[in-house]
C-alpha cells in the first residue's frame, strides 16, 4: 500500500500539471471507486477547477472551487496524468487540457467527491512532519499500547505505515513490541528523528516500489533499494552482521535486528 512517501511524491509529480485546470468530464468505470454513486459522483466533478492538490497522510486531496475529491489508493491504485486507459481503469477526468487517470487491478482504493473534508480525512492524527518532537513524546506516554501497531493508527499519527514504521524503529534501536508509555524522553526523540529522517530519504527517493506503486508519471521509486530491515528476513544487519528476523505483530509482517533492537 502506497504510504506517506508514495502519496507525498505523487502529489509533487502531479500539483503542477493540474492545479488550476478545470474538469471538463468525469467518468467512474467503477462503481466501488466512486462509493457505488458513480452518477452523482461523475456529476459533481464535471465543470470544477482544481484549486489546489495536497497530501492528507496517505491520502490526495484535490481542493476544488466546489467541494473536495479525496483519493485513496489503497494497495493497488494508481493516479496517472496524460496515460492510456487501460483494463484496471476505473475512473477518468478529462481537463482542460490533460487527463488524470484512476487505475486499481483489486478495486479497493477510493475517488470520492465530498462537499467538505470527509471525517475520515479530517479525523486523522496529526502528520509527522508537523508533529513537534515533545508533542510526539507526550502521545507516546499517554498511551499504553506496543509500538509497532500504535505508529500504524493513522488516528494517533497519520501517513506511516509497514515499511517506514520498520525502518524507523530500526533506526531507533527499538524493538517493535516495546511498550509506547515505558518509552524515555530521549527514546522517543531519537524515534522522532529517525521518523523524519527515513520519511525524508524515501521521498527523496521517490518512494519505494515494492509491488504496483508508481508516481503520475509512471515512473517507479527506489528507495526499496535502501531498506535495511523490511522485507530482509535473514539477510545480515547493515548495522551489527546478525540475520533480520521476521515476526507478526498486529498482524502484520514486522521486520527487525534482534541484535540491535532489544525488548
Amino acid at each position: 500500500m502506497p504510504e506517506l512517501p508514495e502519496v507525498e511524491t505523487i502529489v509533487r509529480t502531479l500539483r503542477p500539471r493540474v492545479a488550476g485546470r478545470r474538469i471538463l468530464e468525469a467518468r467512474y468505470l467503477s462503481p466501488h471507486a466512486a462509493g457505488h454513486q458513480p452518477e452523482a459522483m461523475a456529476a459533481s466533478l464535471t465543470g470544477r477547477t482544481i484549486v489546489d492538490l495536497r497530501r492528507a497522510a496517505k491520502f490526495l486531496v484535490f481542493d476544488l472551487d466546489q467541494g473536495v475529491l479525496s483519493v485513496h489508493l489503497r494497495m493497488t491504485g494508481k493516479l496517472l496524468f496524460d496515460a492510456v486507459p487501460g483494463p484496471f481503469t476505473r475512473a477518468i477526468l478529462t481537463l482542460d487540457p490533460g487527463t488524470l487517470i484512476f487505475d486499481d487491478v483489486r478495486q479497493f482504493g477510493r475517488f470520492l467527491w465530498s462537499p467538505e473534508l470527509p471525517a475520515n480525512v479530517s479525523s486523522l492524527g496529526p502528520d509527522p512532519f508537523e508533529c513537534p518532537p515533545a508533542a510526539f513524546a507526550q502521545r507516546l506516554r499517554a498511551r499504553r499500547a506496543h509500538i509497532k501497531p500504535l505508529l500504524l493508527n493513522q488516528q494517533f499519527i497519520g501517513g506511516l505505515g509497514n515499511i517506514y514504521v520498520d525502518e524507523a524503529l530500526h533506526r531507533a534501536g527499538i524493538h517493535p513490541l516495546a511498550q509506547s508509555s515505558t518509552i524515555s524522553a530521549r527514546r522517543a526523540q531519537r524515534l522522532h528523528t529517525s521518523i523524519l529522517e527515513v520519511l525524508s530519504e524515501a521521498i527523496a527517493a521517490g518512494g519505494s516500489s515494492i509491488s504496483d506503486y508508481v508516481d503520475a508519471e509512471g515512473r517507479a521509486g527506489s528507495f526499496q533499494r535502501f531498506h535495511r530491515v523490511y522485507d530482509r528476513e535473514g539477510e545480515p544487519c547493515l548495522q551489527c552482521g546478525k540475520p533480520i528476523h521476521r515476526i507478526v505483530v498486529g498482524q502484520r509482517g514486522t521486520h527487525f535486528c534482534p541484535a540491535c533492537q532489544k525488548r
